[in-house]
Parts: C-alpha cells; sequence; structure tokens
C-alpha cells in the first residue's frame, strides 16, 4: 500500500458530467422554463467532497461547446482538478431535462444520442489521477453505452490493480438503457472489484434480486464488497459491514429539489471514512453508522436548495446544522 505522503488527490470519480436544465417555473406566455445547472451523479459526489475538504479529480468528456466550458469552469470553482475532463469538437454535451413534482421528486429526459459522457474511450482516461488517488469512483451510467464501457473497466481494473480503494453508485435511469435486464447486468458487472458500495433502495432489490436488506446486504458482501450502504430517500439510509446493518435516520427539512441527494450522501460519507484514516477491513458498523449520519445532513441540506452542484453545502453548514439536529 501507498504511503498518505504518495497521493496527490483523495477522491477521482470518472464518469458523466451534463447539464441538468431544472424546471423552474413559467414564462409570461405560461412556457415552463428551465434554468441550466451543472450535474451528473460523479461530479456532484465529488463537488460534495470537495465543499468538505477532500481533495478530488474528475476524469470524463464534456462537448466544445458552451455547455463543456461551463462544465469545466464549474468543476475549477468547484475546487476538482479538471486535467482528466476531456472536450471533444465532435460531439455535444450531455443534457439533462428535470421536471419536478410537488414533492421535489423528478422526471429526467435526456439528450444523449450519443452525448459526450458517452464517447469517453480507454485512452482518454488519465491514469495518473488514479494511481495517486486514495478512492476512485464511479457509477453505472458510464456502463450505458460503448466506448465508455470500455473506458469504464480499464479505470477500475487499474484502480486495483495499483491498490486503490474503489466506490460505486448503480444508478438507475430507465430511459438510458435498452431494456431493464440489460441494465442489470451492467449495473452487476463489477460488483466483484467494490471496496463501498452506495445503492438506493430501489436499485438494491434489482441488482441482489432480493427484498429483504439483511439478505441483499449479504449477498453483496460475500462478492468482497467491505460496506453497503442502501439510501432510502426521505427515510435515510441502511449501512451494512460484516453482516450486520442498521438504520440510520435522516433529519427533516423543507424539501425543494431532490436532485443530487444521493450523491450528496455519498460524498459526505466518504469524506467521513477518509478522515477517519481506517482501511476498509477495519471498518466497524459503528464507524459506518456515524459516517452515514454526516452523509444524511450533507444531503438533507442538499435538498433545500435547487439544482445538484449549487446545493452542495461546506463543511461548515454541515458542522452547524448537526449541532442543531444531534445530541
Amino acid at each position: 500500500m501507498k504511503s498518505s505522503s504518495q497521493f496527490s488527490v483523495d477522491i477521482v470519480a470518472l464518469g458523466e458530467l451534463l447539464i441538468d436544465f431544472t424546471e423552474s417555473g413559467l414564462s409570461e406566455n405560461g412556457n415552463r422554463l428551465f434554468e441550466q445547472n451543472p450535474g451528473g451523479a460523479p461530479a456532484n459526489m465529488l463537488t460534495a467532497a470537495s465543499r468538505l475538504g477532500s481533495s478530488t479529480a474528475f476524469i470524463g468528456k464534456v462537448g466544445k461547446d458552451m455547455h463543456g466550458e461551463f462544465l469545466k469552469q464549474t468543476l475549477i470553482n468547484s475546487g476538482i482538478d479538471a486535467t482528466g475532463l476531456v472536450m471533444d469538437e465532435e460531439v455535444f454535451t450531455t443534457l439533462a431535462f428535470v421536471a419536478l413534482s410537488e414533492n421535489g421528486e423528478r422526471e429526467f429526459s435526456f439528450a444523449r444520442k450519443p452525448g459526450a459522457d458517452t464517447c469517453l474511450t480507454p485512452l482518454d482516461v488519465n491514469t495518473d489521477l488514479i494511481k495517486n488517488s486514495r478512492v476512485f469512483h464511479f457509477g453505472s451510467l458510464s456502463l450505458t453505452n460503448t466506448p465508455a464501457i470500455e473506458a469504464t473497466k480499464y479505470a477500475v481494473d487499474f484502480a486495483k490493480s495499483n491498490n486503490v480503494l474503489v466506490t460505486y453508485d448503480p444508478n438507475y435511469r430507465p430511459s438510458l438503457w435498452k431494456n431493464e435486464g440489460i441494465a442489470i447486468e451492467m449495473m452487476k458487472k463489477h460488483l466483484k472489484d467494490v471496496d463501498i458500495i452506495k445503492i438506493a433502495d430501489n436499485e438494491f432489490h434489482m441488482v441482489t434480486g432480493e427484498k429483504d436488506f439483511n439478505e441483499g446486504a449479504r449477498k453483496l458482501q460475500m462478492l468482497g464488497i467491505g460496506c453497503v450502504v442502501i439510501t432510502l430517500g426521505e427515510e435515510g439510509a441502511i449501512v451494512s459491514v460484516d453482516g450486520k446493518i442498521r438504520k440510520i435516520e435522516v433529519p427533516r427539512v423543507d424539501v425543494v429539489d431532490t436532485t443530487g441527494a444521493g450523491d450528496a450522501f455519498f460524498g459526505g460519507f466518504v469524506n467521513r471514512f477518509l478522515e477517519s484514516g481506517l482501511k476498509i477491513n477495519e471498518m466497524t458498523l459503528d464507524n459506518a453508522s456515524e459516517f452515514a449520519r454526516y452523509g444524511n445532513s450533507v444531503a438533507a441540506l442538499c435538498v433545500t436548495k435547487r439544482g445538484a452542484i449549487p446545493a452542495m453545502p461546506t463543511k461548515e453548514d454541515v458542522e452547524n446544522f448537526m449541532k442543531t439536529r444531534y445530541i
């Protein structure tokens, strides 16, 4: 294993960086207005971790267009190393249009046929960033289309061969997959390579085939996953370590927009894990519970604002919030 002095970055993430055009009221003519917000689950997660004090870097592809330039600057403004971001003149930056229900839940429509994020190739992957990181993070949306599928495999294999801890977020968006069967197959593809998984409850049932959280978490841990974290939306999260599980409640807040909530949670969770200095095989259920409690607080603050990246709180915000919610 590398000593701490050999790391140049805490977390490097690979995947989609896109524009979330989030519904934002009506025009004078009664037409829906959409606000340009930077997003993409891996980038959201990095932003959360970065604002909490982790050093971070991003690997991915955007178009060399107005949206791509905006996203690159957003990474830089968020303190995220953008040297792994490729800007391609041949493809457009991926766009997602997000409609919100009255309770803040989302409906997605993607402009991604193809989008720049799906066009990442193995040659585009900056392996120096991965080699010199403590954590490599990826999600399943980079497994929807080739060549990003091959680029993701290359990056995961490289991380494992260099003893970098791997975290994973299976992220199911039905419109981006040919069918549910293919989605499940690809979402399960790299499970054996993962050290910590963050998975939403609906995706958990898809991936494990189990309704019972105990049984499903046990299945994942038998594959070698050291810590399983299941997000439950407004119900909080479940953590599982060594075959034991515990539910962690989330503080109640006035919800404005749930976009990026799971990413905010996991950015907080991984940041707290890294701050602990623990190795994955040293993590206990109590440790994981504390990390999840912190992550829940990050997510709770995130959903009180619009957008994903713009809504990520600072470390001071989270600490002040927790002082008022936990004794």
